[in-house]
């Protein structure tokens, strides 16, 4: 089960960086775009209430990372924009797309798209919940194009047999912004919260580590340093992710940025890729045409299944 659940995580990790697989990074870069008229200039009130006097510093990185799970899940609308950057193996890939969001509890839908240009090559991935199915659309390079549909009552169904109360989002079990964040939480402990500020916005930079309990379940041969999580850290593979960082607004508890970090050829812990929501508008109308996915049968895979079998509740 942590097998399949480490799986599942790689992919919430190349969702967010780039959804090609089995790629290994180098490199570093930072986005120097403005986001003008974005929530950075929005007041508090604009869609969420301020919630920065529930966390403190470094004790509470836990607690603030938890906090903001909690609020994406709740928010009444979200509209983003995304930009990344990563380099893999020389290669640099460049993405944009945007993030969707309305409703909450059953009523809970989202659109994450995004779209990453390599030289010659394009790689584009689609996740969309239309409260019914959850559907993930891949193509790009010499990889197959795949299209996945998960029926989401099943989902809920197994949330049920767990106590998890229909109302609560379900989001995190399936794809999209949520589900990545939940599984960066599920496999890295948060250890430091420290505030800054992002183009005048309080923010929260937040950093996090792998958790050596889940480390040691998906690279059991590292159980010999398991007395050390620095010596587990450096026996990592060169270019698999060691760290996360993530930029939290203080008071919108909304996640601007995630940076991930991995050891290079030298030695050297250093960010592989940036990704960046900009432009964000919360609490504001989205347009319902986003939330409709109507594919063509042909090539469809339902798996259902898998998903049933890999759900379980978020880490408390």
């Amino acid at each position: 089960m942590f097998a399949l659940d480490f799986r599942r995580f790689l992919r919430g990790v190349v969702l967010l960086l780039v959804w090609v697989t089995c790629l290994f990074f180098g490199g570093s870069s930072r986005s120097q775009e403005k986001a003008e008229s974005s929530v950075y200039r929005q007041s508090v009130g604009s869609g969420v209430q301020q919630t920065a006097e529930l966390v403190s510093s470094e004790k509470q990185a836990e607690r603030l990372v938890a906090s903001m799970l909690s609020r994406l899940g709740r928010v009444e609308s979200i509209s983003a924009r995304i930009r990344q950057r990563t380099r893999a193996e020389g290669m640099v890939l460049v993405g944009t797309g945007r993030y969707l969001q309305q409703g909450s509890g059953v009523d809970q839908q989202f659109r994450f798209e995004v779209v990453n240009k390599a030289d010659t090559e394009t790689f584009e991935l689609l996740e969309v919940s239309d409260g019914i199915s959850f559907w993930k659309f891949q193509k790009g390079g010499s990889m197959p194009v795949r299209l996945t549909r998960v029926d989401i009552s099943q989902i809920r169904a197994k949330l049920k047999d767990f106590g998890i109360e229909e109302n609560q989002a379900v989001a995190p079990h399936l794809g999209g912004l949520q589900r990545s964040l939940a599984l960066i939480r599920r496999f890295f402990q948060f250890e430091s919260a420290e505030r800054e500020s992002l183009e005048g916005l309080p923010v929260w930079r937040v950093v996090g580590r792998w958790n050596p309990t889940r480390l040691i379940e998906n690279f059991p041969h590292l159980k010999a340093l398991s007395d050390s999580p620095k010596g587990l850290t450096t026996a990592l593979p060169v270019g698999t992710p060691c760290s996360v960082e993530l930029i939290i607004g203080s008071e919108q508890l909304f996640p601007f940025r995630i940076t991930w970090s991995a050891r290079s050829d030298d030695g050297r812990v250093e960010p592989i890729s940036v990704l960046e929501l900009y432009e964000v508008r919360l609490g504001e109308p989205v347009d319902s045409a986003a939330f409709v996915y109507k594919p063509s049968a042909e090539g469809l895979l339902d798996v259902t299944e898998q998903f049933v079998q890999e759900t379980r509740p978020l880490r408390k």
